[in-house]
C-alpha cells in the first residue's frame, strides 16, 4: 500500500500594501495528518491567511486641515486690511486681503492681528501667565504660502501615518510635538511672535522617521520613503526663513515627534502576528528587543525634555544667551523683509498739516504732510516706517 504524502501548508498574506511591505511568513511545521490506509494520493494543499495589521479610515487629518483653514479665513476677516492700512495686495478681496509685502510677504494678516488672535508671545506667556498660547499658535498661519505648505505637507504625512496607526496615536502624536515646538520656540523667540502649525507638521515628519527606523524590516523600498521624508523637511526648512515662521517651532517639533515615533508607532514583529494563526510555530516575542530599548529611552528622554523646557520657559531663560547665531535659524533678513515680526505702535503728533509719527519699537521717526489723518492712514504709515 502506497504511503501518505505529507500534506503542504501554505501561509497567504491578505494585504493591500505588497509595493511597500516586504513580508516573510514564518516557517510552521505541518499539522498531523487525518489516518488514511485508503488513499494513494496526495492531501489537497492546505491554506492559512494572517491577517495584516488594521486599516483605519482618516478622518482626523482632513478635520484639522479644514479647522486650520477657517481659522486662516477668520484671521484674515479680523484684521480687515483695507481699514487698518493705507496699501493692501489683492485689494479685491474686500477685508480679506493681504498686507503690504514689505511687512509680510507670505501673504498674510499683521503681527498685530496674530497676537490678537493667539500668537505665541513669550512675554505673555512667562509673566501674563497666558499658558494656552503655546497650543493657540500651532493653528494660526502667518500667510497663504505658510498654510499652503504645512497643510499639503500635512495630507501627505498625515493622512498616510492615520491609516497605519490610527486617529489616537496620530492625533497624540501632532498634539504633543506642536507644543514641544512652542516650548523650544519660547526659548529662542523672545522678542517676536511666532504661529503655525509647523511643529505639529514637523512632528509627523520625525514620527515617519523613527516609525522607518523602529519597523525597517517591514520596508521593501526604505530608500525611497527616507528620500520623501528628507524632501519634506528640506523644503519646510527652507520656507522656516522667512517672516513670521520659526524653525525653532519644527527643530522642536521634529525632535519631539521622532521621540513619540519610537513610543506610539512601534510594531508587534511578523512572525508574532503569524504564529497566531500557526498554533505549531515557535513562540515569538512581540517585539525585539531594539525596538524595546528605543522605547524606553525615547520615553525617559520625552519626559526629561519637556519637564526641563518648561521649568527653563517659566523661569524667562533666554536660550540665546548660550548662541549668538542661532537666531538666524529662524529668520534671515535681506532688503525685501525685516525679521522684526513685533506688532507695531507709533506715537503721533499733528500740527497743522503735519504729521510727526515715532515708532515705539525702534525709534524711528517720519513727519508727513497729511491733513485730518484717519486712523487707518496713521496705522499704515506707522507700519511703513517701522517694519
Amino acid at each position: 500500500m502506497a504511503g501518505v504524502q505529507p500534506s503542504e501548508v501554505h501561509i497567504r498574506i491578505n494585504s493591500k500594501r505588497h509595493s511597500r511591505r516586504m513580508i516573510h511568513p514564518v516557517e510552521i511545521d505541518p499539522p498531523p495528518l487525518p489516518p488514511s490506509s485508503t488513499s494513494a494520493t496526495a492531501s489537497p494543499a492546505v491554506y492559512q491567511e494572517v491577517k495584516h495589521f488594521k486599516k483605519w479610515v482618516p478622518w482626523m487629518i482632513p478635520a484639522v486641515v479644514i479647522a486650520n483653514t477657517i481659522v486662516f479665513f477668520i484671521t484674515m476677516y479680523v484684521n480687515n486690511c483695507p481699514k487698518n492700512s493705507v496699501s493692501c495686495i489683492a485689494t479685491f478681496l474686500g477685508r480679506l486681503s493681504f498686507q503690504p509685502f514689505k511687512e509680510n510677504p507670505l501673504l498674510g494678516p499683521s503681527s498685530s492681528t496674530l497676537e490678537k488672535m493667539g500668537a505665541l508671545d513669550v512675554n505673555k506667556v512667562v509673566h501674563g501667565h497666558q499658558g494656552w498660547r503655546l497650543i493657540s499658535c500651532n493653528w494660526l498661519h502667518a500667510g497663504l504660502f505658510h498654510i499652503l505648505a504645512n497643510m499639503l505637507s500635512l495630507l501627505v504625512i498625515g493622512i498616510r501615518l492615520e491609516r497605519e496607526f490610527g486617529f489616537v496615536r496620530i492625533g497624540l502624536l501632532y498634539a504633543i510635538s506642536g507644543l514641544g515646538g512652542s516650548m523650544l520656540s519660547s526659548l529662542f523667540i523672545q522678542t517676536n511672535i511666532s504661529v503655525g502649525a509647523s511643529g505639529a507638521v514637523f512632528g509627523l515628519l520625525g514620527g515617519m522617521l523613527s516609525e522607518l527606523i523602529t519597523n525597517w524590516t517591514l520596508y521593501a523600498n526604505k530608500f525611497a520613503a527616507l528620500l520623501t521624508l528628507v524632501i519634506i523637511v528640506v523644503v519646510n526648512l527652507a520656507v522656516g526663513i522667512l517672516p513670521h515662521m520659526d524653525n525653532f517651532a519644527h527643530i522642536g517639533g521634529f525632535f519631539s515627534g521622532f521621540l513619540l515615533g519610537f513610543v506610539f508607532l512601534i510594531r508587534p514583529q511578523f512572525g508574532w502576528v503569524s504564529q497566531r494563526y500557526a498554533p505549531t510555530a515557535s513562540n515569538k516575542p512581540k517585539f525585539k528587543m531594539y525596538q524595546c530599548i528605543l522605547w524606553v529611552i525615547s520615553l525617559v528622554l520625552l519626559i526629561v525634555g519637556f519637564t526641563v523646557g518648561m521649568v527653563l520657559l517659566l523661569r524667562g531663560v533666554d536660550a540665546n544667551d548660550h548662541c549668538s547665531w542661532c537666531h538666524y535659524l529662524s529668520c534671515v533678513p535681506t532688503s525685501k523683509w525685516s525679521c522684526n515680526t513685533q506688532p507695531v505702535s507709533c506715537s503721533t503728533t499733528q500740527t497743522g498739516n503735519q504729521l510727526s509719527i515715532t515708532c515705539s519699537n525702534n525709534g524711528k521717526s517720519g513727519t508727513y504732510t497729511l491733513p485730518n489723518a484717519t486712523n487707518s492712514e496713521i496705522q499704515g504709515l506707522c507700519l511703513q516706517l517701522c517694519s
